[in-house]
């Protein structure tokens, strides 16, 4: 016989021995959805990005714009409500006062960055604005209004 005494030994006799066979493989596993009903595509091939021209740096991309600050406009329009709350309280209304002159000061402050067009809660920064006069200036008129009204009536009376 004519020596294949080796069952790995290489037919063609070079020096070196055929490497051992692989293992088989494990069937794949199905996939997710509807199975499929022929071989499956092959994977697009990677696209490669543009060399630059040697000497110049890679065209930039595209920059994040900025965030808006909307902060501002939502603390006025909060501190307005609040003001205007506190000030149907009659316990704390100088606390009510004080959050409509922040609520106006911050609406301002949010109309303006909003017109720059930093922000973009244009209507809650005028809302703020409108809330804080109402509680700086026209709960407190009312209110002493109606107290010097009733005091008038009651010293009219007696």
């Amino acid at each position: 016989m004519f020596g294949m005494s080796d069952y790995y030994q290489n037919p063609y006799g070079s020096g070196q021995p055929a490497p051992p066979p692989q293992p088989p493989q494990a069937p794949p596993q199905p996939g997710y959805g509807y199975p499929s009903a022929g071989p499956a595509y092959p994977a697009a091939p990677p696209v490669q990005q543009p060399y630059a021209a040697p000497g110049y740096p890679a065209a930039p991309g595209y920059a994040m714009g900025m965030q808006p600050s909307n902060g501002l406009g939502t603390a006025g329009l909060v501190c307005g409500i609040i003001g205007v709350v506190l000030d149907f309280t009659l316990i704390f209304w100088f606390v009510g006062v004080i959050l409509g002159i922040l609520a106006i000061i911050f609406g301002a402050l949010g109309r303006g960055k909003a017109n720059r067009g930093e922000a973009t809660n244009k209507g809650a920064a005028t809302g703020g604005l409108i809330c804080g006069i109402v509680a700086t200036v026209l709960i407190p008129l009312v209110l002493f209004i109606f107290f010097a009204s009733v005091i008038g009536l009651g010293s009219a009376t007696s």
